[in-house]
C-alpha cells in the first residue's frame, strides 16, 4: 500500500504537467494557428488568384504589328517610375502578353505592365502592396517585419510540441481493437464523447500533414533561417544563391545591393556616352526609349533572345549584371521550385553556364521539395487541395479544443482540464522536446522562460498559480 501510494503521486504529476503543457500550447498557439490557417488557405491558391487579377493583361496584342525590343519597353517601364532603374525583365509566357518589368529605386520595387508592340504602360503597383504579397506577408511576418516573424516561429514550434502531446495523451492504449473513436468519430453517443471524437480523431488524421507544413515552413523564419544559414556555412553545405524568402527585412537589404550595384554600373556606362544622353529624374542617364536601361548597349535585347531559346518553366526573370565584368543572370520563377533552373550569359547573348535544379545541393533540393509542397504548388490541384483539408483540420482542432476545454473547465478557474487517468512516464516525450528545443533556439528560449515563469510563479503568486492550475510546490520537512 505504501509503495503505490508512493507512486501515484510521480504519474499523475507526470500526466498533469503534459496536460498543462499541452493546454498552454494550445492557449498561446490557438490565434495563430487559426490565422496562418485562413492566410495559408488563401495562399494555397495563388496562381488561380493571380491569374484572375491580371487577366486584363493577357493576350493584349493585335495586328501584324511587331512587339518592341526589349531595351525599348523596358526603358518605357523605367520612365514612368521617375527616379527607378531595371531590375528584373520577365519574360512573357505568350507571344502576345503585355511585357512585366521590375523597376526600382533603393529597397522599394515597381511592377510595370507594358504592351509589347506600343510600349504604352497598361499598369503599375508597388511589388509590395500586390494582393499575394501582402498574403503572404500576413500569413509569415503578421506585417510586422523580424517580430512578427520570430512571433510566428515560436507559435509555429509550440504547435509542433501541441500536437505531439495530443498524440501522446490521446493514443488509443485499451481500445479492444475498436476503430471507433480511434480513426473515426462516435456521432451519436452524445455531445461531449461527440466533440472529444471530432478532437481526438481530427488531430490523428492531420497531424503528419500539420507537421509536415510547419516544419518545410521553417527555413522562411528570419530566426530559424539564420540558424540554418549559419549551419549549413559551418558544414560547408552553403552554396549558391538562397531559393526562398529571408524574410522581409532581409529581401529589402537584396534589393537595396542590387539597386546600388546596377545604378554605379549605369554610372560608369553613363560616363562613356554622356554626349548622346539625357538625364532622367534620380540621376539616370537614358539615351533614348531604344537605349539601353542598364550596361552595355542593346545587351538586353541579346540576353532576351538567348534566354527564350533556353525554355526555363515561366516565368522567367532576366536580372542584369550589379558589377562590372558580371553576367546577367536568367532565373525561373516557377511556382513549382523543383522546375526552377538558372543560367548566366554574358552582354553579347552568349550563354556561359546553366544549373538546372538537379544540380544543386541535396539540402537545397530538400527545401525545395518542402517549399512546393507546403505552397501547393508540387502536385498542382491534387497538392492545393490535401493542404486545404490539413488547413480546414487545423481550424476543427481549435474551434473543438474551445468546446471542450469550456464544456470541462474547472469552476473559477483558467486552468487545464482535470485528467482522466495517470499515465507512465514517457522519456520518449521528454527526448522529443528537448531535441526540438535544441533545434528551434526560439522554442528552447520560450521553453526555458516558461517554466521559469511557471515555477516563480507558484511559490510568488499562490492565487495567480491556482487560476492557471499550477500544481502547488512541494514543501520539504
Amino acid at each position: 500500500m505504501r509503495t503505490v501510494n508512493a507512486a501515484a503521486p510521480r504519474t499523475e504529476r507526470w500526466y498533469r504537467a503534459v496536460w498543462r503543457w499541452h493546454f498552454y500550447a494550445g492557449l498561446f498557439c490557438l490565434p495563430f494557428v487559426l490565422w496562418l490557417s485562413v492566410t495559408g488557405g488563401i495562399y494555397l491558391f495563388k496562381p488561380q488568384i493571380e491569374g484572375l487579377l491580371y487577366a486584363p493583361f493577357r493576350d493584349v496584342a493585335s495586328g501584324p504589328a511587331p512587339a518592341l525590343a526589349p531595351a525599348t519597353i523596358a526603358a518605357r517601364a523605367v520612365a514612368a517610375v521617375p527616379g527607378s532603374v531595371l531590375h528584373k525583365y520577365v519574360l512573357p509566357e505568350a507571344k502576345g502578353d503585355a511585357v512585366e518589368v521590375l523597376v526600382g529605386q533603393g529597397t522599394e520595387e515597381v511592377r510595370v505592365w507594358v504592351h509589347p508592340q506600343t510600349g504604352r504602360v497598361l499598369h503599375q503597383v508597388a511589388e509590395e502592396d500586390r494582393l499575394m504579397r501582402v498574403v503572404f506577408r500576413l500569413h509569415g511576418e503578421l506585417l510586422a517585419g523580424n517580430r512578427g516573424s520570430a512571433l510566428v516561429e515560436t507559435a509555429a514550434c509550440w504547435t509542433i510540441v501541441m500536437l505531439l502531446t495530443g498524440l501522446f495523451l490521446w493514443w488509443p492504449r485499451q481500445t479492444g481493437g475498436k476503430l471507433a473513436g480511434v480513426v473515426y468519430p462516435r456521432l451519436r453517443r452524445g455531445r461531449a464523447l461527440f466533440w472529444r471524437d471530432i478532437h481526438a480523431v481530427t488531430g490523428l488524421w492531420i497531424s503528419l500533414g500539420a507537421l509536415f507544413l510547419i516544419a518545410s515552413g521553417l527555413p522562411w523564419a528570419n530566426a530559424w533561417g539564420d540558424y540554418f544559414r549559419n549551419i549549413r556555412a559551418v558544414t560547408g553545405t552553403l552554396e549558391g544563391v538562397q531559393d526562398w524568402s529571408a524574410g522581409s527585412a532581409a529581401d529589402a537589404d537584396r534589393r537595396a545591393i542590387a539597386d546600388a550595384g546596377m545604378r554605379a554600373m549605369m554610372a560608369e556606362h553613363a560616363e562613356h556616352g554622356a554626349q548622346s544622353a539625357m538625364t532622367m529624374p534620380g540621376g539616370m542617364m537614358m539615351a533614348a526609349p531604344e537605349a539601353m536601361t542598364a550596361p552595355g548597349e542593346k545587351a538586353l535585347d541579346a540576353v532576351v533572345a538567348q534566354a527564350q531559346g533556353l525554355h526555363f518553366a515561366a516565368p522567367v526573370e532576366v536580372s542584369p549584371p550589379m558589377a562590372e565584368g558580371a553576367l546577367w543572370q536568367v532565373r525561373s520563377q516557377a511556382e513549382n521550385r523543383p522546375a526552377r533552373d538558372s543560367a548566366e550569359i554574358s552582354g553579347d547573348g552568349r550563354l556561359v553556364g546553366v544549373q538546372r535544379f538537379g544540380q544543386r545541393h541535396w539540402i537545397d533540393r530538400a527545401v525545395g521539395y518542402g517549399v512546393a509542397v507546403h505552397e501547393g504548388a508540387w502536385w498542382g490541384l491534387a497538392n492545393q487541395l490535401v493542404n486545404l483539408a490539413v488547413l480546414l483540420g487545423l481550424v476543427m482542432l481549435c474551434l473543438s479544443s474551445v468546446v471542450l476545454w469550456w464544456r470541462r473547465r474547472p469552476d473559477r478557474v483558467l486552468g487545464a482540464p482535470a485528467a482522466f487517468a495517470p499515465l507512465r512516464h514517457s522519456w520518449l516525450l521528454v527526448a522529443l522536446v528537448f531535441a526540438l528545443a535544441l533545434a528551434m533556439p526560439l522554442f528552447g528560449l520560450s521553453l526555458v522562460l516558461a517554466a521559469a515563469l511557471e515555477g516563480a510563479g507558484k511559490r510568488l503568486a499562490p492565487r495567480l498559480g491556482a487560476w492557471m492550475g499550477w500544481r502547488a510546490p512541494r514543501i520539504s520537512s
